[in-house]
């Protein structure tokens, strides 16, 4: 008993001395976590006011004169070596808008992928990620305007599949990849979508440029960001994007050019001034019309804390607002008064 005793003792000291030089020996692969949380909760008023309408067309403040929860968001980022995951999860009305096409616990899932990067100039990545396609995205921490713009309401909003981004050196890389139908988290559909990004940049980032696609069967959509910066306190940022379409022998398309005028005159106060041209004549998008959307936001800092005050004026080509009376108008103004917080 006593000989099985000492075999044992002896046998675990040598797992521990052996577990121990292992650790020292992998000891600069250590894994890291960067979890990022975001809350945001907004009250919309419609000067219109229509009694069976919100007069809303973008995504996200489908609402009217009432406050409402945005998004409560959770990410998760880890890495260990050359491998790494993310998980983000989001609750809310932006969640379920951002997954219209999911159900059950797929609608919190705004992003899970996993990447593994073989060099420091090639990462694949397969899963779920927000799409490429555009300057707005999902979070309302990441946009300085709260109320979203028509060629983020009609453009994609992810694309589960698999991708390789490849550094081209410089400031230069590509990405290509193939996905499920656009905002597809899972399918039975054997089509699939090609998607590509080249971007480039000057070398000290005050000009970026994304050259960004997807196509597939029936429809191709081209999209151009480029991100200006003028000074320390004002920049410039575009995002013109076109969509088409081909059914049978019928060619149609809608497209958006967007400027983003960004102004911060202290580091706790600033202004966005966005302004776009809508065109969707062939109904192609669903609105049917063309429409110019002006929107200035106001952003205060405090802290962790953004609130952005925001007035939104939309001018249509056809009559697709309602007034109060119930009467059909091509004109619509709304505010907007959000809180978001990001820790």
């Amino acid at each position: 008993m006593k000989q099985k005793m000492k075999r044992i003792i002896i046998t675990g000291m040598f797992i521990g001395t052996a577990l121990t030089v292992m650790a020292q020996t992998d000891s600069t692969k250590k894994p890291t976590t960067n979890l990022t949380y975001s809350v945001d909760i907004y009250y919309r008023y419609d000067l219109n006011d229509a009694p069976d309408k919100t007069n809303n067309l973008t995504s996200f403040t489908n609402s009217k004169n009432s406050f409402e929860l945005g998004m409560a968001s959770i990410r998760a980022d880890h890495s260990f070596g050359k491998v790494s995951a993310t998980a983000d999860l989001g609750f809310g009305r932006r969640a379920q808008e951002n997954s219209y096409n999911d159900v059950n616990t797929l609608v919190a899932v705004k992003q899970l992928y996993i990447s593994y990067a073989p060099s420091s100039a090639v990462k694949f990545s397969i899963g779920k990620w927000s799409t490429h396609i555009g300057y707005e995205l999902v979070d309302a921490y990441a946009n300085r305007n709260y109320s979203m713009s028509y060629a983020f309401s009609y453009g994609p909003f992810f694309h589960t599949g698999i991708k390789a981004d490849i550094s081209l050196g410089g400031k230069s890389a590509f990405m290509i990849g193939v996905a499920n139908p656009t905002d597809f988290s899972t399918t039975t559909s054997s089509t699939k979508v090609l998607l590509a990004q080249f971007s480039t940049g000057i070398k000290n980032d005050k000009l970026k440029a994304y050259f960004n696609f997807q196509g597939g069967t029936g429809f191709s959509q081209f999209d151009l960001v480029v991100n200006g910066v003028i000074s320390s306190r004002f920049a410039i940022n575009y995002d013109g994007t076109i969509k088409m379409v081909k059914t049978g022998t019928i060619k149609s398309s809608w497209s958006s050019n967007a400027l983003y005028f960004n102004y911060d005159p202290t580091a706790v106060f600033g202004l966005t001034l966005r302004s776009e041209y809508f065109a969707d004549g062939k109904n192609v998008a669903g609105v049917g019309t063309s429409v110019v959307q002006t929107t200035l936001s106001g952003n205060i800092h405090i802290e962790n804390l953004t609130i952005i005050p925001e007035i939104r004026l939309d001018n249509a080509g056809n009559t697709v607002f309602s007034k109060n009376s119930g009467a059909g108008t091509k004109n619509d103004a709304s505010f907007i008064l959000a809180a978001v917080y990001k820790f």
